[in-house]
């Protein structure tokens, strides 16, 4: 299962991060990153409304949809049982990658150093988000992080945009890079869906 999300987190290339400050437009915005051609979300846990939020996009079917922001245990828990399939963290927890073993969902926890990704690494893991990437050095200290880790993949989030996007898919290390400058929050709030599936779909095309 875990083996097959990361696939798909691989094929999208990109994934969006989502902030839903309600869980009504939680369809309508599924369906416009479906339709500008990328059928995944990171939705995150920093507002109310996360899991009412992935609870309507995952009914959907159409569309693989992960837990961002997610700190604690008891987070993971709600997550799954909302229909995450993956979940994500600002750093590494033991207690949040030791759950989602346990629940069978892959768990990317935030590692930008040595000692994170080794910590990483002896916790089962081989994939890790590195966040804040824009601040962390970038393109250039995964590829030099890469080096030593030739198992790790990276999914870099936080200061990535139309600009630098092909900065990091270029590594080969790279699995997919989390953005949001597909899904600003402002437009989800004003249900500017029309105009998040033609951001969606110029996102992918930059990733060709």
């Amino acid at each position: 299962m875990t083996v097959d999300t990361l696939a798909a987190l691989s094929e999208a290339r990109l994934v969006p991060v989502v902030v839903l400050d309600d869980a009504a437009h939680a369809d309508a915005l599924a369906g416009a990153l479906v339709a500008g051609g990328l059928p995944v979300a990171e939705v995150t846990f920093r507002t109310a409304a996360a899991a009412d939020s992935i609870r309507a996009m995952a009914d959907r079917g159409d569309i693989l949809v992960g837990a961002g922001t997610v700190l604690t245990a008891a987070q993971v828990d709600q997550a799954v049982a909302a229909g995450a399939s993956y979940v994500v963290s600002p750093g590494l927890s033991r207690a949040v990658v030791e759950r989602c073993h346990e629940l069978g969902v892959l768990a990317l926890p935030g590692a930008v150093t040595a000692t994170e990704i080794q910590a990483a690494l002896e916790l089962g893991l081989t994939t890790v988000k590195f966040f804040p990437a824009g601040t962390s050095g970038g393109a250039p200290a995964i590829a030099a992080l890469a080096a030593p880790f030739g198992q790790v993949s990276f999914v870099p989030t936080g200061g990535i945009g139309p600009k630098n996007l092909q900065d990091y898919l270029s590594i080969p290390a790279v699995a997919a890079v989390g953005g949001s400058w597909m899904v600003p929050r402002d437009r989800v709030a004003a249900g500017d869906f029309a105009g998040i599936t033609q951001l969606t779909a110029d996102a992918v095309a930059l990733t060709r």
